[in-house]
């Protein structure tokens, strides 16, 4: 689950930093909402589809699993969470910090 928090925020970083280059002379708030945009549907996409497996895992397994199964629920969504919605102001403020 690190491993997918990361890689989205990684994801997020580097169109950030490509839509740094095409768009130029915007504020960064608009740059990073356009990136979000742009990779919110594919980060969406892998953590649903991980999301429905593990649900699988929490609703079908036994009780041995079950706790584990939970743990890794409450990580996707908060993975997911930080990943777009936590990461993004973080740069946000980094960009207005070294635009000053």
């Amino acid at each position: 689950l690190l491993g997918y928090s990361l890689n989205d925020t990684i994801v997020v970083y580097d169109k950030i930093r490509e839509n740094m280059r095409k768009m130029r002379g915007n504020p960064p708030e608009k740059i990073v909402n356009t990136s979000i945009n742009q990779v919110i549907v594919r980060s969406l996409n892998t953590s649903i589809t991980t999301f429905i497996v593990v649900l699988s895992l929490l609703l079908f397994s036994g009780k041995v699993l079950q706790s584990f199964a939970f743990g890794l629920v409450v990580g996707v969504i908060v993975g997911t969470y930080s990943s777009l919605y936590i990461a993004s102001p973080i740069v946000i403020g980094w960009l207005k910090r070294s635009w000053r």
